[in-house]
């Protein structure tokens, strides 16, 4: 993918979920910003939640799975550093964190995730939901997963939900249209490049779902279908790297 190519994307996406958290708020029913994430949740519960844990949530968005998780760890100490490209979605993350009394418990930093350095063991948990899809290149993908894997602690845990398989057709027509995303890669190779990245953690899930969602691409309504896949793996236990 060229310059060019990366920029148009990028710009239309940016447009689409800047537009979609102007009109839409937090948790609101009936939209993608409802709930967070259920595994997400469900897997910091297997972290010792009496010490103060160190979280990573990247692509972050306005804080549908940030603050969820800052309100479960905030009393212990905890501590969730959420990362995102959108200037204007961290500035409603901050807002809202302030809402939901979680701000104490959250730092925010607008970063490229395909640049964002991880220093060596920092995080027990590393949250990665629909955002790897978004890094610049499949080589910056193995790049990010290789941080992620030295960013974590002995013990840690990570876990990514990325799109896969993606297609998007223009609605009504049903047309199939070039997707607007900088990673495209089917589910079982993508599932091959995690299991090559965390090559002796512990497996803990391997999970997929059908995503079909309506999206606006520059005034156009698009259908957008995926393969979701979720990964989850814990670092071993005498790990230093």
């Amino acid at each position: 993918m060229n310059s060019n190519q990366l920029n148009y994307i990028r710009t239309e996406e940016k447009k689409y979920h800047e537009q979609y958290f102007e009109e839409n708020s937090l948790f609101e029913k009936g939209t993608w910003l409802e709930k967070p994430s259920p595994i997400v949740l469900d897997f910091l519960s297997i972290l010792n939640s009496l010490k103060p844990l160190q979280i990573l949530d990247l692509g972050c968005g306005v804080g549908r799975n940030s603050i969820p998780i800052a309100r479960k760890v905030k009393d212990s100490g905890g501590h969730v550093v959420c990362v995102d490209l959108l200037e204007k979605a961290l500035e409603k993350l901050a807002v809202y964190a302030e809402e939901y009394k979680v701000d104490s418990a959250i730092t925010v930093q607008c970063a490229d995730i395909s640049d964002y350095t991880i220093e060596a063991a920092t995080f027990d948990y590393i949250v990665a939901a629909s955002s790897l899809e978004h890094v610049k290149s499949k080589s910056n993908l193995n790049k990010v997963l290789r941080a992620l894997v030295k960013g974590t602690k002995a013990s840690g845990i990570n876990l990514i939900c990325m799109n896969t398989n993606i297609k998007e057709f223009t609605l009504p027509s049903g047309d199939e249209r070039q997707p607007l995303f900088e990673i495209l890669i089917a589910k079982d190779d993508m599932l091959s490049i995690l299991r090559d990245a965390y090559r002796g953690w512990e497996e803990l899930h391997v999970g997929e779902g059908l995503l079909n969602l309506e999206v606006n691409r520059n005034e156009i309504p698009v259908m957008l279908k995926a393969d979701h896949l979720i990964y989850v793996a814990r670092k071993p236990s005498g790990s230093f790297l």
